[in-house]
């Protein structure tokens, strides 16, 4: 589906999303760095959800750039909280390579991050945020909270909560979550169900624990499925079964 003059064709049950994807989505897998053609990609995705009434908001990862464990792991030279900090940059980087892709597809966009630089962007502030989405506009977020020792995941779930989303959506580069890694195990089992208990328990790598406690501290949904197939978003968006469904009960 190209993204010019295409348009959903599937209604979305949700108002207000949150996508939470990996600096993975801005690169080539294996490779450091960001793609023109990956990120826009991602853009054209985007537009196509925005362009139909949703309100919008991404939450980026740094690690196709930085890492900050790679960096963090002697301790010696560059400090743990130093090393979080320059990931943190990493995510503003994608963030605005984002933002331009977006603009180019005629896309109103804001970028906010937790942490200041008003160069180049907007600060992470929840009223102006809100403000932007119900004006249409897509919201990029980066910079994660703004503090060390927090992962980008447990950052989208404490937007999504900020922004009372009514779902957050966890694009990953697989179909769900399973029972281990899939492209290790060729046996592993997909789940198209899951219990924020069940996560925690059998400690399943849908998002890092203190992410899946946040959501299920405010009964927030969780959908887990592969963004790089076409059409997947809009499914997702609009109820249908697609990846992996995290939520209290069912």
């Amino acid at each position: 589906m190209d993204d010019l003059g295409s348009e959903l064709t599937l209604k979305p049950v949700y108002r207000r999303v949150i996508l939470k994807l990996s600096g993975e989505a801005f690169g080539h897998q294996g490779k450091t760095g960001i793609n023109i053609d990956e990120t826009l990609n991602v853009a054209r995705q985007a537009r196509r959800i925005a362009s139909s009434g949703v309100q919008l908001a991404i939450v980026v990862g740094g690690g196709n750039i930085l890492r900050g464990a790679h960096f963090s792991a002697g301790g010696e030279i560059i400090k743990e909280a130093t090393a979080h900090y320059m990931g943190m940059l990493a995510t503003v980087m994608n963030g605005l390579a984002l933002m331009q892709a977006l603009e180019s597809l005629k896309c109103e966009t804001r970028l906010q991050t937790a942490l200041r630089m008003d160069t180049v962007t907007e600060p992470y502030i929840q009223r102006r945020c809100l403000r932007h989405l119900e004006k249409g506009r897509i919201v990029i977020l980066a910079g994660g909270t703004g503090a060390p020792f927090v992962t980008t995941d447990t950052a989208a779930a404490l937007r999504a909560r900020d922004l009372e989303a009514d779902i957050l959506l966890k694009g990953t580069r697989v179909d769900g979550v399973f029972s281990a890694d899939p492209e290790i195990n060729p046996h592993a089992v997909l789940y198209d169900k899951l219990t924020y208990g069940q996560v925690l328990r059998e400690n399943l790598r849908v998002m890092d624990m203190q992410a899946i406690s946040t959501c299920r501290d405010g009964k927030l949904p969780i959908i887990v499925f592969n963004y790089k197939r076409e059409g997947n978003l809009e499914r997702a968006l609009a109820g249908l079964p697609v990846g992996t469904l995290v939520k209290e009960s069912f």
